[in-house]
């Protein structure tokens, strides 16, 4: 197969016809930068966004309030540099590809973002980004959204003009959780049921919501709005919003629509999807060396997942293909400059060689400076010199060692990355309940024998602790490997009881037996001993056994546990200490390389498993009763102890919903809090756990789906991950230290701050009218009096439903409805019924408003007050149960 650059020989995304072979394009290019050596110097090396633009085959400085806007004629230069931990800069490199370039842009582009990742050292991750089809990481930049724009710099536009209002635009707005704004022919026909349209007008932005359109998309488009009017007008804009299917109720803002727009037709088109067909090959992780023989791409496999780091040699450069959703180039620190300049070529050639979609993701990164999600890739990753927390930690064998000093609970509190980093919410001194499941319910546990766990049985464990003054909880689920479904199900059952009894306050963590979280471990003080078989019900005799074998791993009482395994020599390690039981005594084994730490942690598990007399026997020196007991002499694992450092993977943030009509997860990029989207369900991997928080506002479908997606995507990691890795189940407002710390700078009071806050017109303080969205300030008074008759009227006062008070009467309330000061309706007008079939001005997502206060406890089986102490979720699910959701 012949080498060829795609990029200049093909533009399947351009509507211009190429003014120049890729050849007399690439030679132009290298003699204007022979010509101009300074084409960097405006290049800063601070942490935060810089943007050119290519313009006369130049890099041209893009204004910080033009951020965001994108013309489609035109190719971008994108450099993120961000601060690490350590001492240590990242950078990031994008070059943006519009729909319409020049091919020349297109190739001067290329070379200008080869030439920068060389003048900071070549240690950036490069990537190729197509309009419409951008990375998640290049998209987490611009957080309100992404907007393109007609034209480019050829056409003569500029990119912004800050305070200028001679505009006149109409953007399509798309996408719930990634954002995008094109601009589209200011006309009614440009207008469907499903999406938001912004009319931009320059002194006033108005939103027009489609019917069909949701609460998420309604908020993000009012962001970016705002976004518009606070960079490109220097906040001196006016916003208004109006519901599509309900103009009646904003006639003000129809008049500015309709004046611009004329009359709305009586119909409009119907929505259409917001979901871009996955193009991605369903075939597995593979990694390949790529190089030139004599003019020919050779494309050699060398491993599929599961990959493994000892495949990357230093002296070459290779590619991943991540089953055809992205192509990633690996540049070795000994490959030739050649190699290494000619990576982001090799990768377009090997995506035309695979008749890939030329949009295609490409990431092009230097040994040492992989990205998170090539490091995903990889069963393990070991960074040179890393640190975790406070320092390196170590994993020998499967069990994280944890530092042997006394944990600080404040510390861990005051610092939740460090709590996040631990995998502790604190010191484990709280209040421990256990519960086991009997008759498929659940029974207190005689608190003398906590910590002793059957893999017969199923057990329900409350751990409480208080931080910052209030009381909060985690329950976890342990079940037996040799439990019934039934008593499984029935612990999964049990444990929604429990949590409803604590208002839904309690984090969930399922544990598989043999794989419990190192806070499990540390709530039992060094005693938990897990057996294999059995139960620990009252009154039940467990087999009888002539020895039982422990295996004690750990070095302090927070990380030390005792598992049985089966009592043969092959079973035994030299790395760890283990306890021989048998009817008249105990075996204290300690191998050739366990420590001091892990033989005191044996002495106290043999207290707690036999009262019988105690023998230690050292490895080498065992008597023969030892082996008797053991079924006799044999082989067994005698390797000396090899100590790693534990894999760092940082952590990733998926969305987990079905808003656009099927479950789908989508990966959120460089996340943050705002990312949490509460009318979802959120997946964070950190690698050792699995995070579902639980939107207040998702639905119990989502859930259940999430839950079933997050063990396919166990089951199916191209590392080859743990399936019974734990999964930690967070309800929004009750989220622990583990889950905060890995967010930077989490607000605690984010939720309640935002609940009262709503996406609709709100009045201003003094007569005038403003709109409010969440996160942003209120809206200036309309400036421009002699287009907008008053400014009551451009945002007219919202009729509030109002209900009457407890204790009136059925006439009274009719009477008050009558008199337009409020509105109490049948039940039957309400329940069950969608948005179209709803009387007019009712809000479907607050049916319940409209209801008596008789009808409201009949209906949802709890008073209004009541109602309002349940956690978001709950009073969810009260309201589907109802048909009033």
């Amino acid at each position: 197969m012949e080498a060829k650059n795609e990029l200049r020989s093909e533009r399947p995304w351009s509507k211009e016809p190429a003014r120049t072979s890729p050849r007399q394009s690439q030679d132009k290019f290298s003699r204007m930068m022979n010509e101009n050596n300074n084409a960097f110097k405006n290049v800063r090396r601070k942490p935060g966004l810089q943007i050119w633009t290519i313009n006369k085959m130049q890099m041209d400085p893009v204004p910080p309030q033009a951020f965001g806007n994108f013309f489609e004629g035109d190719c971008y230069i994108v450099l993120y540099m961000s601060e690490n931990k350590g001492s240590r800069q990242s950078a990031d490199i994008h070059y943006w590809v519009g729909r319409t370039s020049s091919q020349d842009e297109q190739g001067a582009a290329a070379i200008y973002v080869t030439q920068l990742d060389e003048y900071l050292g070549g240690s950036p991750v490069q990537y190729r980004e197509v309009q419409g089809y951008e990375s998640p990481r290049f998209r987490s930049y611009f957080k309100n959204g992404l907007i393109y724009k007609k034209g480019g710099v050829a056409s003569g536009f500029n990119h912004v003009e800050t305070n200028a209002y001679n505009v006149l635009r109409l953007l399509h707005v798309k996408g719930r959780k990634d954002v995008t704004a094109t601009e589209v022919e200011v006309s009614w026909s440009s207008f469907n049921k499903g999406d938001i349209f912004l009319l931009d007008i320059g002194k006033a932005i108005v939103q027009w919501n489609g019917p069909q359109s949701n609460r998420r998309e309604k908020l993000k488009a009012v962001l970016l709005a705002q976004d518009i009017r606070d960079r490109e007008r220097g906040g001196r804009a006016q916003i208004g919003v109006v519901e599509g299917g309900d103009e009646r109720s904003s006639p003000e803002l129809m008049k500015v629509l309709t004046t611009v727009l004329g009359p709305k037709p009586a119909q409009l088109k119907e929505a259409t999807s917001d979901d871009v067909p996955d193009s991605a090959q369903k075939n597995s992780v593979r990694l390949y060396h790529v190089y030139d023989n004599s003019g020919n791409l050779v494309i050699q496999e060398v491993a599929k997942q599961p990959l493994t780091q000892d495949l990357l040699k230093t002296s070459d450069c290779f590619i991943l293909d991540n089953k055809g959703s992205s192509v990633m180039v690996w540049k070795g620190k000994k490959a030739s400059k050649e190699e290494r300049q000619g990576a982001m070529n090799r990768a377009l050639s090997y995506i035309k060689a695979k008749k890939y979609p030329a949009s295609t993701t490409v990431e092009v990164m230097a040994e040492g400076a992989e990205s998170a999600i090539f490091k995903h890739l990889f069963k393990s990753w070991t960074d040179k010199d890393q640190t975790q927390g406070l320092g390196t930690t170590h994993n020998v064998g499967k069990i994280a060692k944890v530092d042997n000093g006394k944990f600080d609970v404040m510390e861990l509190h005051a610092r939740p990355e460090l709590a996040a980093q631990y995998r502790m919410v604190d010191d484990a001194s709280g209040d421990v309940k256990v519960w086991r499941i009997e008759n498929l319910e659940p029974a207190e546990v005689d608190p003398k024998t906590y910590g002793q766990f059957y893999g017969g049985d199923c057990y329900l464990v409350l751990y409480s602790y208080k931080k910052a003054g209030q009381q909060q909880y985690i329950l976890y689920m342990w079940q037996g490997r040799h439990a019934t479904s039934d008593e499984i199900a029935a612990s999964a059952f049990q444990a929604v009881s429990i949590d409803q009894k604590y208002n839904g306050a309690p984090v969930q963590v399922r544990v598989v037996m043999g794989k419990e979280p190192r806070h499990f471990l540390a709530i039992f003080k060094g005693k938990l001993i897990i057996f294999e078989g059995g139960t620990g019900r009252p009154g039940v005799v467990n087999p009888a056994k002539d020895a039982r074998l422990f295996q004690v791993r750990g070095t302090n009482e927070l990380n030390t546990k005792a598992t049985e395994v089966v009592a043969r020599a092959a079973s035994l390690s030299s790395n760890d200490v283990f306890v021989l039981k048998t009817d008249n005594i105990s075996y204290l084994w300690y191998g050739k390389g366990c420590n001091g730490d892990e033989r005191e942690m044996g002495k106290a598990i043999s207290d707690v498993l036999s009262r019988h007399e105690k023998r230690v026997v050292m490895e080498g020196q065992e008597p023969a009763e030892f082996w008797i007991a053991l079924g006799g002499k044999g082989p067994y694992a005698s390797d000396r102890r090899f100590e790693r450092e534990e894999p760092l993977h940082s952590p990733r943030l998926f969305e987990c919903s079905n808003q656009t009509g099927r479950f789908k997860i989508t990966e959120v990029d460089d996340f943050a809090q705002c990312d949490l989207d509460e009318d979802d369900v959120m997946l964070l991997d950190t690698w050792e756990e699995l995070f579902l928080w639980i939107g207040n506002s998702s639905y119990e479908y989502e859930t259940k789906e999430a839950l079933n997606s997050t063990r396919d995507y166990l089951r199916t990691h191209p590392a080859g991950r743990d399936p019974d890795t734990p999964i930690i189940f967070v309800k929004q407002g009750y989220e622990p230290p583990t889950f905060t710390g890995w967010f930077n700078a989490w607000d605690p009071h984010k939720w309640s701050d935002l609940q009262n806050t709503k996406l609709n017109k709100t009045p201003v303080g003094g007569g005038g009218g403003g709109y409010r969205a969440p996160g942003g300030p209120l809206t200036s008074p309309p400036p421009n009096k002699a287009y907008f008759q008053d400014e009551t009227d451009f945002f007219p006062r919202p009729s509030s439903p109002t209900r009457p008070q407890s204790g009136m009467s059925s006439s009274s309330a009719s009477s008050l409805s009558s008199s337009g000061a409020g509105k109490i309706l049948d039940p039957e007008l309400l329940v069950n019924k969608t948005p179209d079939e709803l009387p007019d001005g009712v809000d479907p997502t607050r049916k319940e408003d409209y209801l008596s206060d008789q009808d409201f406890e009949n209906l949802l089986g709890s008073t209004r007050a009541d109602f309002q102490r349940l956690p978001k979720w709950r009073q969810n699910d009260l309201k589907k149960k109802a048909g009033i959701f």
